[in-house]
């Protein structure tokens, strides 16, 4: 089991997603909650992906975090 960081970005009144770590595995949705979901199922079929055509899968690598700062 490996954990992917997925960065969740709005985007007019819908949201999208991608992985770093994943180039080209992205995922849209009306709610955050629903691209998250969709975003797990685009890391799993990309992931599917890359066993097929016997790529290396990429080791999770990208860290996040949300700082606060007086604006």
């Amino acid at each position: 089991m490996r954990k992917y960081t997925v960065i969740i970005e709005r985007a007019g009144d819908d949201y999208s997603a991608y992985c770093p770590d994943l180039p080209g595995c992205i995922a849209t949705g009306h709610t955050v909650e629903e691209t998250t979901q969709r975003m797990k199922q685009a890391v799993e079929f990309h992931i599917e992906g890359l066993k097929k055509e016997k790529t290396a899968i990429p080791e999770p690598s990208t860290e996040a975090t949300s700082i606060e700062v007086a604006a």
